[in-house]
């Protein structure tokens, strides 16, 4: 019998038929491991299941989807009371996977489900947004918004990650930036942003590392803003570090304060947010997280 503790997997919907799962799922149950799984099918759904997980005195609660999903369950954890609140584990089965690629998870199913039930639990921050909305991975605002909350079901389920950035070609004629002023801890810019990413983890819309240098357990958000000047960049992840470009701006800090004269959307983990005013607040080791080892989001 394998010595793993008992688990609860919240399952999006969309997730439940995936045959590499189920066999990796009833190899570890012949085992005699404790899986409990639960399918989602309506916002509200992770956090009913995680008051049945305390219940069941589980371990470990893991998030099968994709970014969403992860973001979800994690909010869910962090408003756990109590002296057993499980830790996070994650089986990437969504269309990016951003946080999942960036930290290091494993693809293959069967990998993955053994991390997320055995790895090392280590605290990880995680970010509110106008002491409400959470983001475990990147709020992304700007041109790049637009694109990932607009393009197709049927096309990023088909071509993945690079459907962003096709169907960003075929949206060119809506480009326009997004005015704005952001503060945090001594920082400070106004003007015309054509994406903006304030990162806990390093990357959003299929790929691109909008925050290269983020960590998940150093307390802080990293800031990344393209000015209107730079579009294709953006577009065909060529976001490196060019210490001489003028429309890249780039900031560290625990907090972020955006301010617009006009309504403006930030994509939370896939969660849209719209308004004129955000406070960004980080929560330092606000859960645990099962991660592999060498996971390059950690200090």
């Amino acid at each position: 019998m394998t010595d793993f503790p008992p688990a609860l997997l919240i399952l999006n919907g969309k997730g439940a038929g995936d045959p590499e799962l189920r066999e990796a799922i009833n190899q570890l149950r012949d085992e005699g491991v404790e899986i409990h799984v639960r399918v989602t099918w309506e916002k509200g759904d992770a956090a009913r299941y995680l008051e049945e997980a305390m219940r069941l005195g589980v371990e470990t609660v893991i998030a099968g989807g994709g970014d969403g999903t992860i973001n979800e369950v994690a909010t869910a954890l962090i408003h756990c009371e109590g002296e057993s609140v499980p830790a996070l584990g994650i089986i990437p089965l969504g269309t990016a996977n951003d946080f999942a690629t960036s930290a290091g998870i494993p693809q293959e199913m069967d990998k993955a489900l053994k991390l997320a039930i055995a790895g090392n639990a280590t605290a990880i921050d995680i970010a509110r947004v106008n002491d409400r909305t959470c983001f475990i991975n990147m709020a992304t605002g700007g041109f790049g918004t637009r694109i990932t909350s607009e393009t197709p079901e049927k096309l990023k389920a088909a071509l993945g990650g690079v459907s962003y950035l096709i169907h960003g070609l075929t949206r060119m004629d809506t480009l326009k930036p997004d005015s704005c002023e952001i503060r945090g801890e001594n920082f400070h810019w106004q003007g015309d942003a054509l994406v903006i990413g304030i990162g806990n983890g390093r990357q959003a819309g299929g790929g691109q590392q909008l925050c290269p240098d983020a960590l998940i357990n150093d307390g802080l958000l990293h800031l990344r803003i393209f000015t209107a000047e730079e579009l294709l960049p953006a577009l065909f992840n060529t976001l490196t570090r060019p210490e001489e470009n003028p429309n890249l701006i780039d900031g560290v800090s625990s907090w972020f304060e955006i301010s617009a004269p006009h309504e403006i959307t930030f994509n939370l983990d896939g969660e849209p947010q719209s308004g004129r005013a955000f406070r960004i607040d980080l929560l330092p080791a606000a859960l645990r997280c099962r991660l592999p080892p060498g996971c390059p989001l950690l200090r």
